[in-house]
């Protein structure tokens, strides 16, 4: 095995980038030190200069001698560092001026930065001075930039070259220590891990380097040999007791400790997870009674129950001669975990023939869900079995979590689950219709078709809650497919009078999710002869859909027969360019303004504004739900929008009175 990028290159990398950083850091900061060092020197040399022909050149401006002044500015060129010098008057009037260099071009971004050129003033002085008199004129000097310009660069590559030959030095040297010390050690740990024979894994320990007993690769290898050391301990302590559970071939107590403290330090944060002990008291009162062979044979049929009613996420170990556990990584919230409970319930209840023998194993079960303030395998193992202890106290066959709270939430979400199934069974459920009206006409442009269920005195209605029980206890799909069938049953009615007129239906995100939705969809229309177009499906666009890709691409096999979406409350979810531009692509056709919106109507239109905008531009329809007024009526019409549904026209009605109000006037085909 090798390795695609040493550690050696990216250490060499990492100390090479700092040491660079470093380094230009220092660089930029010494410079600015030199160059200000350098202009200090100018000023002060320049002072000099300035003090040497101050008195003689004061009395020549004074007497009003420019020969003699010209005179004096000039001795001034041998100074060497000076390109200028001027006498300027009081009133900022230059009177004389003496170039000694031609000026030499510097960036206009090195003068800038570097405050070049640099210059002094001197004030004159009349010869006779009395009290504060007054400067007769100002000696301007300047140096010569050029010359700090030279001194810039030259300083510059001398510093640049220094300090990057420093930079290698560092870096090789930095590197070669931290490869001796820690890339070697590990590139030997490794060596030794990788031709380790088969054979000699379970026992196998490292050897403690020298010079690593008290830092961080002491401490790597003194946890690997202690972790062989456990795995060693349990290997033995399995083998003692093979013989024991020789019949099941399950995990034992210690092994499956182990595999759940590793499924704790390895989970991710956002994973949940739950345990569950099964106690068979069948096999308790089995002893003495049943043969070896008939105890056998029991043990092994309830241990092909249990394996039959659990996935393959789940980890089923065997504590002792008639407790049984398991690490249930799905069914991590009360309901799901309770339901598996009840599920394995049923099934070791399920009479069992040893031999011309009927026995009916009675059992109790008890869970615990994990708790992120446990750290302990063994302490989350031990809520569960103080769980099972407690169903035991209670009679055969109970159930009960470690927080008995969870056991009364999860019976009532099993309660439920069975009302809607059998509700679904025993038609307590019915659909009924709202119509979508066009609101310029009067006419009936479609309908939407509502869940509703028979309450205790016999009216039908629906609970807000509903729908979100519905897909946490997972029986959404069960509902989203009667519905689907109901939806398919009442248009195919239609189609035999002759009246073709769009459904819609909403469906759940959970369907979303469902690949089978798509082929059982596909089913009801192909064998129902649905028109296309005619099944239109309300998505609500606030859904949690999750993977967006696969809904989108489970929408897309719907287009081909003909069944359309319209995206329900729309404005209220996550509506930005990248989700609509997802939706064009869609069989997406129709619009749904929230009531909201609508009801805000006439006082606020800014959103009906917004969203007549958003469908006229990406050429979709929009329907208004929740209109009321005529005043809210005649708003949409003026804002463009022509398909309306509220309680101005009608609410849901039921399948028998939608049909006599708003279809009577179809006329039946021939």
């Amino acid at each position: 095995m090798r390795v695609s990028r040493s550690l050696t290159i990216k250490q060499m990398a990492t100390v090479s980038a700092v040491a660079m950083v470093t380094i230009s850091i220092f660089i930029v900061i010494q410079l600015f030190h030199f160059v200000q060092q350098r202009r200090i020197d100018y000023a002060q040399q320049m002072e000099n200069i300035a003090h040497t022909v101050r008195q003689p050149l004061s009395e020549a401006v004074l007497k009003g001698d420019i020969p003699q002044a010209e005179h004096i500015l000039n001795t001034l060129k041998p100074a060497g560092i000076l390109s200028r010098a001027d006498v300027v008057l009081p009133n900022a009037f230059q009177a004389l001026h003496a170039d000694f260099v031609p000026d030499k071009p510097v960036p206009l971004f090195v003068a800038r930065l570097f405050e070049l050129p640099v210059q002094i003033t001197l004030p004159l002085y009349s010869v006779e001075r009395t009290g504060l008199p007054k400067p007769i004129a100002y000696l301007v000097l300047q140096a010569d930039s050029s010359r700090v310009y030279q001194f810039l660069l030259s300083t510059l590559s001398t510093m640049i070259t220094t300090y990057l030959l420093l930079a290698l030095i560092l870096s090789v040297a930095v590197s070669w220590c931290i490869n001796r010390l820690i890339v070697h050690p590990l590139r030997n740990l490794s060596r030794d891990l990788l031709e380790l024979p088969p054979q000699a894994i379970l026992t196998h320990k490292l050897d403690l380097p020298h010079n690593h007993r008290d830092d961080e690769i002491g401490m790597l290898i003194r946890s690997y040999n202690r972790n062989q050391q456990v795995l060693e301990s349990i290997h033995d302590e399995m083998s003692r007791m093979t013989t024991h559970f020789a019949v099941t071939d399950l995990p034992n107590r210690a092994l499956f400790l182990a595999l759940l403290d590793q499924h704790i330090s390895h989970r991710h944060s956002h994973q949940s997870w739950g345990l569950m002990v099964i106690r068979i008291e069948t096999l308790q009162e089995a002893n003495g009674v049943l043969s070896d062979e008939q105890r056998d044979t029991l043990m092994l049929t309830l241990v092909e129950k249990i394996r039959s009613t659990v996935d393959d996420h789940t980890l089923l170990a065997q504590m002792g001669t008639s407790d049984f556990a398991l690490l249930m990584k799905r069914a991590h919230n009360p309901f799901r975990a309770m339901r598996l409970a009840r599920n394995l319930m049923i099934r070791i209840n399920q009479p069992v023939n040893l031999h011309q023998l009927q026995l009916r194993p009675n059992a109790s079960i008890g869970l615990a869900l994990h708790d992120d303030s446990l750290v302990s395998a063994s302490e989350q193992l031990d809520r569960a079995t103080s769980a099972m202890m407690s169903a035991r106290h209670q009679g055969k066959n109970q159930v009960l979590f470690f927080d008995p709270a969870l056991t009364e939430r999860a019976q009532k979400r099993l309660t439920q689950e069975h009302d809607i199934l059998q509700g679904l069974q025993d038609d307590q459920f019915a659909l009924y219709l709202q119509p979508q009206i066009n609101m310029e006409t009067g006419e009936l442009a479609g309908a939407e078709a509502l869940l509703r269920m028979r309450m205790p005195d016999g009216s039908y209605g629906l609970s807000e809650e509903f729908i979100a029980s519905a897909e946490e206890i997972g029986v959404i799909s069960a509902i989203g497919r009667w519905v689907f069938e109901e939806a398919c049953r009442i248009l195919a009615g239609w189609q035999k009078q002759g009246i073709n007129i769009p459904l819609s239906v909403n469906i759940s995100a959970v369907q979303l999710r469902d690949a089978s939705m798509v082929t059982h969809l596909q089913g009801l229309l192909e064998r129902h002869r649905i028109a296309p177009g005619n099944f239109v499906l309300e998505i609500t666009e606030t859904a949690q859909i999750g993977d967006a890709e696969q809904a989108i691409q489970l929408l897309r096999s719907l287009q081909q027969t003909g069944v359309a979406v319209a995206l329900d409350d729309f404005g209220m979810g996550y509506s930005n360019l990248n989700y609509l531009h997802q939706f064009k692509a869609l069989p997406v056709n129709k619009l749904k303004m929230d009531r909201s919106f609508v009801a805000a109507l006439p006082d606020d239109d800014t959103m009906v504004r917004i969203v007549a905008a958003i469908a006229d531009i990406i050429h979709l329809d929009v329907i208004a739900e929740g209109v009321e007024t005529e005043e809210q009526r005649d708003w949409l019409l003026a804002r463009g929008i022509t398909i309306g549904q509220g309680y101005l026209y009608a609410e849901a009605l039921p399948l028998p009175i939608f049909n006599q109000r708003w279809l009577s006037r179809w006329s039946h085909p021939e």
